[in-house]
């Protein structure tokens, strides 16, 4: 390149003196000596240009030569590493049936004595989990539900979901009245009279609360509301009804509030219940229409003193209530009449089947959306269809269990 541009040069002066005029004074040599000059100066440029781009061409190729090297040598670390993970994953699992293997001659060894260690251990930890029941559940309560002698409909509005109560263990002749699925508005009456009455006529007191609940299985013990948190899938709020305040909260375990905790209450997740023992919560456990969980809560501290897996299934299930400790789940039909009860799950395993009568509730149109047991007043309280319905019982004495 550096050859061409030089015979172009010398063309460019040769040129120049053919067509230049004769010099007329001294000045037009030196013109000619200039402009060759600056094409000398330009010539080393473009030379050292072309040398440079040699230089980064050469240090390009060595870089990439050397890219190339690392980058089998790390295929071969890769094709090594692998290798031998694979002889440790082999050598693992032959050593784990070798493992195995003695643990299965040790077994067939000592299986007589295992297995009497094993029952013996069995029986002790189902004697101590029934001393535990018997202590968690000693109150003196030990009616059983015989039927359902009467119904009352107590009011009749327009809202199909909703919730009504007294609080369970106070004197106070109040009334609690929760309108709809999802709400964070409580309306107190004075007394029933004044519930049943018109609301033009005794004007109740408005409780808005911070948060809102979720579902129709709210309930009132001691002064304090609780209900599931709109919004949550398992966490129960306390509520200080007179300083309208949250008291305390609690996420309830064994994934409550994943499913409907019965299929003909399509906004309930999480059923609280009142009875003589104290606070309960029902829930749905796992799987499509699984079987109902009962867990027993402490109501001072929200903690959970036990729970039971029940045989009662949430399929066909419209609510439950809880008597003297004993669950009494109500199935229908499609969500219709008629509405029995044909699931009872005792823990403490004092009610035989024999003992139990055909527990029917008297027909309704449509299934209840709430039934809470009051254990102040030994009456059910039920919303169905838009009417807020007390449910009179007939109860017995339980029959020593041999």
């Amino acid at each position: 390149m550096m050859v061409a541009f030089r015979r172009a040069s010398v063309l460019l002066v040769l040129f120049l003196e053919a067509f230049l005029p004769p010099p007329q004074c001294a000045q037009d040599p030196a013109m000619v000596h200039y402009i060759y000059q600056r094409f000398h100066v330009l010539e080393q440029g473009l030379e050292k240009c072309t040398q440079a781009t040699r230089a980064y061409i050469q240090d390009f190729r060595e870089f990439s030569k050397n890219i190339s090297v690392m980058l089998g040598r790390c295929q071969t670390y890769t094709n090594e590493y692998k290798s031998a993970v694979n002889n440790l994953a082999l050598r693992v699992e032959r050593a784990q049936r070798e493992i195995d293997y003695l643990e299965y001659l040790r077994e067939a060894d000592v299986c007589l004595e295992s297995e009497d260690k094993t029952l013996a251990e069995k029986l002790l930890q189902e004697a101590e989990e029934e001393k535990k029941i018997q202590t968690l559940l000693n109150a003196s309560c030990d009616n059983m539900l015989m039927g359902i002698k009467s119904l009352k409909i107590v009011k009749k509005t327009m809202d199909t979901d909703g919730s009504w109560m007294k609080d369970a263990t106070s004197n106070s002749p109040k009334v609690y009245f929760l309108i709809g699925s999802r709400n964070n508005t409580v309306w107190e009456f004075a007394n029933m009279q004044a519930f049943m009455e018109d609301s033009t006529k005794t004007v109740p007191r408005k409780l808005i609360l911070t948060l809102s609940w979720q579902g129709t299985g709210q309930v009132i013990y001691k002064g304090f509301l609780f209900f599931h948190n709109q919004g949550t899938s398992n966490e129960i709020i306390k509520y200080n009804l007179q300083k309208r305040t949250v008291e305390d909260r609690m996420l309830l375990p064994g994934g409550a509030g994943r499913a409907l905790v019965y299929q003909h209450s399509p906004s309930t997740y999480i059923d609280l219940a009142v009875d003589e023992h104290g606070l309960w919560a029902i829930h749905s456990g796992p799987g499509i229409h699984g079987h109902l969980v009962l867990t027993k809560i402490e109501p001072g501290t929200l903690g959970v003193e036990h729970s039971w897996d029940t045989p009662c299934r949430s399929q066909d299930a419209e609510a439950s209530f809880l008597l003297c400790g004993v669950l009494y789940v109500v199935y229908s039909s499609g969500g219709q009449g008629p509405h029995r009860i044909t699931c009872v799950y005792d823990p403490r395993r004092t009610i035989r089947e024999e003992d139990l009568p055909n527990l029917f509730f008297p027909r309704r149109p449509r299934s209840h959306s709430m039934i809470h047991y009051n254990p102040r007043d030994k009456q059910l309280y039920a919303w169905n269809e838009g009417n807020q319905i007390i449910y009179k019982l007939q109860t017995k004495r339980k029959l020593p269990v041999e």
